[in-house]
């Protein structure tokens, strides 16, 4: 149950959101494009961040470009 956790862990990296518009999903309330978000984990498919509620969420990498 690492995922308990994830809020306090250290961040692993910085993205940013370039797009909210999900074919699927509604993630426009928890994205803003152009905001740097903090990576807490991440998966091949996946990067979990603090999104805008304040929470970790799940989201795809499609949504997202690195920040060097």
């Amino acid at each position: 149950m690492i995922h308990l956790n994830w809020e306090n862990t250290e961040t692993i990296k910085r993205i940013e959101c370039v797009h909210a518009d999900a074919k699927k999903f509604v993630v426009d309330n928890k994205l803003t494009p152009g905001k740097v978000y903090d990576v807490k984990n991440e998966t091949e498919e996946f990067y979990f961040i603090i999104d805008n509620s304040n929470r970790v969420g799940g989201f795809l990498k499609d949504y997202f470009k690195e920040v060097k």
